[in-house]
């Protein structure tokens, strides 16, 4: 794809990024540590969970989350996601717990706290040019998309409302998009799509 547009704002959406990042990460350090270890007394080891992701200008990172669901294992009947995710897995992600060490990534500049979700690499080449303008900015943590009904969001739209965020994109939009995540976690939304325990996969049928 051509190099990603800039704006003035990026700049200043980056440095205010980095600092939120580093101030979060210490003063929620405690509440990390514990959800670590319940992680690990739940569900073992590893207890992060990580993959790689595509990300401005489709460059390629890796992504990290707190675990939430067993490992596949075929012997006792874990194999799809809806099979692996435990009542603990449902907790942690209602609760948006599992995203906090995607922290990181917004400390290292692999993502913004507010931009469209990282989704999977092998989606790249499914997108059309105007879906794959997702990738002119940084992915997010929380987006536009996902407080406009998170996984319960059709793909269309969600791309629609991706695009929306990189051509309207400014402090004050990401800060309507912060409240709205806070309230949206609160209430817990669109945590999953119908029949699903996240998001159907996207160029599946019916997605």
């Amino acid at each position: 794809m051509k190099p990603p547009a800039s704006r003035p704002y990026d700049a200043v959406k980056r440095g205010l990024d980095a600092a939120a990042a580093a101030v979060v990460l210490v003063v929620l350090s405690p509440v990390i540590l514990i959800t670590a270890l319940v992680v690990w007394l739940n569900l073992g080891g590893p207890v992060l969970f990580t993959q790689l992701r595509p990300g401005r200008g489709e460059r390629v990172f890796r992504l990290y989350k707190f675990r939430s669901m067993r490992s596949v294992d075929e012997a006792r009947g874990l194999v799809t996601d809806e099979q692996r995710l435990t009542k603990f897995g449902r907790i942690l992600r209602a609760t948006s717990l599992d995203e906090l060490p995607s922290l990181w990534n917004v400390l290292n500049g692999d993502m913004s706290i507010v931009g469209p979700r990282p989704l999977l690499v092998e989606y790249l080449p499914l997108y059309s040019p105007t879906q794959a303008r997702r990738h002119e900015v940084r992915p997010g943590i929380t987006g536009l998309a996902q407080v406009s009904g998170r996984n319960a969001v059709a793909w269309e739209q969600r791309f629609a409302l991706d695009v929306k965020y990189v051509d309207e994109r400014s402090i004050a939009l990401d800060a309507r998009i912060l409240a709205a995540t806070v309230r949206s976690v609160l209430v817990r939304e669109g945590i999953s799509a119908e029949g699903h325990v996240t998001m159907r996969k996207f160029g599946e049928s019916g997605g």
